[in-house]
């Protein structure tokens, strides 16, 4: 409930303060004293783009505070909790504009930002404007009026919450489709590599162990012949190196005894044939198995052939780079098999969540179906209280089949079309309301709604700019009786011209211009009971009302 409004410095108002009813407030005056721009400096604080040229003095700021009560609100603690801001009894909303156009608003004295302030600011208050009677013929406002009526708030946001998931497994579904796409494109090329390098069953390091054997065994012959006459002038020849080597050592040998330096110098020499006896012995056994083999020298032709053409296609160097390429491909090869069986999962998954979602989504429409006859039959009553005795209004639902184009209808909302239809003469001929209701009759079609819709909502403050527009007489009379009987459970604000309604006010305002110094300011007061009945009296029968006038005043608001 909105307890108190601050306005300061904005258009042509310098400050007011406004202390409203929790019932019914009605604000009345005279064409151009002020009343929209009252509206306007209340919808700062509910979260509209504010505008310097609304500033009143350039040297000071504009400030809008609003003083709402909103204990035991769960879902305004819900808001606070989720947004880090403190809770309180008496909830402040705080919008401030500086001469450069710099804008900030205010909850609790915490600073928030514009979308917060939206959020908030939609729970505690319904702004209808004059022109707001254009979403009346938008599907958006038509399905939230069912929903608000059908009061199955919990299972829409079950269904919303599973619709999410539903898009974003048929996205990742996609993906997983375009990723499987460019997986067989290359499929068939990859597994042509893959086969090659399969074939050719290459090992670690072979190709350069290969080319190694091949130029031992392409030089076989001259390596034996050097390896021969080696052993031959170690151990065989005329004069063998080991065996000269021992005789030099026995000559010395004789003589170790006569000089310090002899016995190390002749350790020195046993140790140099002890070696030389070995090399003989090794170049005999290598060349004992170093053999011409053509036939192994042409197998290693072949593997190496193999080898060069597979580094050359490939643009590779070593065997190594072979096989890492063998197991990189043989990788992309398994891929393609497992994106099959992701792919086959996920098509599960949306096909689950799509079937959860089908299921929210019945049960949605089923209770929208059983809120159309009742919705029709009481804003039809309503009609004819408000002077729109042939008017009638008709809800159309259309809903695919199952199997058909449920899929495709499987929106945020639901599978519901819906549609309101509308008939002023009782020509039974219902149309889109956008089409031929007129601006008056869409106002009290509106206001019927609303109080329909008011009833099933949890908003404490409800807004009606001017909504009584092209309307007089009793159809403004009947406005008053459905603006009162809302006003009981909640706070209603109203800025109405029919003195019909203002007689039905618990708390009556009236907005008038006053000159100060040089200046036009706008201001507002609480009118007494007896300033009522003139107000009333002035808007029944003009300026100077007569006694009949007054009288009648008096009836209304009686």
């Amino acid at each position: 409930m909105l307890k108190h409004l601050h306005i300061q410095n904005y258009a042509i108002i310098d400050e007011i303060d406004i202390d409203f009813s929790a019932h019914l407030n009605c604000i009345t005056g005279e064409t151009g004293a002020g009343k929209s721009i009252l509206m306007g400096a209340l919808s700062l604080i509910l979260g509209d783009r504010a505008d310097t040229a609304a500033l009143l003095n350039r040297e000071r700021k504009c400030v809008v505070e609003g003083t709402f009560a909103a204990a035991g609100r769960k879902d305004i603690k819900t808001f606070f909790r989720n947004n880090d801001l403190d809770a309180e009894e008496e909830l402040v909303i705080r919008r401030e504009i500086s001469a450069n156009g710099k804008s900030r608003a205010f909850v609790n004295d915490t600073p928030v930002n514009l979308e917060q302030l939206r959020q908030l600011s939609s729970m505690l208050v319904d702004l209808h404007r004059q022109f707001d009677t254009l979403s009346l013929g938008e599907s958006d406002f038509q399905r939230e009026v069912l929903d608000a009526l059908a009061g199955h708030a919990s299972l829409l946001q079950q269904y919303q919450a599973t619709y999410v998931q539903w898009q974003q497994a048929n996205r990742q579904l996609d993906a997983l489709l375009d990723q499987k796409g460019r997986f067989t494109k290359e499929y068939d090329y990859n597994k042509f590599l893959f086969d090659e390098l399969e074939e050719a069953a290459l090992k670690e390091h072979e190709l350069e162990e290969a080319d190694a054997e091949m130029k031992l065994l392409s030089n076989s012959e001259g390596i034996k012949t050097a390896l021969r006459r080696v052993s031959y002038e170690l151990s065989e020849g005329e004069q063998p190196v080991v065996q000269q080597l021992k005789s030099l050592l026995n000559l010395l040998q004789s003589f170790s005894g006569y000089h310090a330096a002899l016995p190390v110098l002749l350790q020195r020499l046993q140790s140099v044939q002890v070696e030389l006896q070995d090399v003989a012995d090794e170049v005999e056994r290598i060349n004992d198995h170093v053999h011409y083999d053509p036939q192994r020298i042409e197998a290693l032709n072949e593997r190496i052939a193999i080898g060069y053409k597979l580094l050359k296609k490939h643009g590779m160097q070593t065997t190594a780079e072979l096989l890492q390429l063998k197991n990189n491909l043989e990788t992309q090869l398994q891929a393609v098999l497992n994106i099959d069986e992701a792919v086959a999962q996920q098509e599960k998954d949306v096909q689950q969540l799509w079937k959860q979602a089908y299921e929210a989504a019945v049960k949605l429409s089923a209770n929208r179906r059983k809120q159309v006859k009742p919705l029709q039959d009481k804003v039809n009553q309503l009609l004819g209280q408000v002077g729109m005795p042939n008017a009638r209004l008709q809800v159309s639902i259309t809903t695919p089949e199952e199997g058909k184009e449920a899929v495709i209808h499987l929106q945020s909302h639901g599978i519901d079309a819906i549609e309101f239809l509308f008939d002023a003469n009782k020509s039974n001929r219902f149309e889109s309301i956008r089409k031929v209701a007129s601006g008056g009759e869409l106002s009290r079609l509106m206001l019927c709604i609303k109080s329909l819709v008011a009833q099933s909502l949890d908003l404490p403050t409800l807004i009606f700019d001017e909504i009584d527009t092209g309307i007089s007489g009793e159809a403004a009379k009947q406005v008053g009786i459905i603006m009162k009987a809302l006003a009981r459970q909640r706070q209603v604000l109203t800025i109405t011209h029919q003195p019909q309604i203002a007689g039905k006010a618990d708390a009556h305002f009236f907005v008038y211009k006053e000159i100060k110094g040089d200046a036009i300011k706008t201001n507002i007061r609480l009118l007494t009971n007896d300033e009522r009945i003139t107000a009333i009296a002035k808007m029944l029968g003009g300026e100077k009302p007569t006694a009949a006038a007054i009288e009648n005043a008096r009836e209304m608001m009686n």
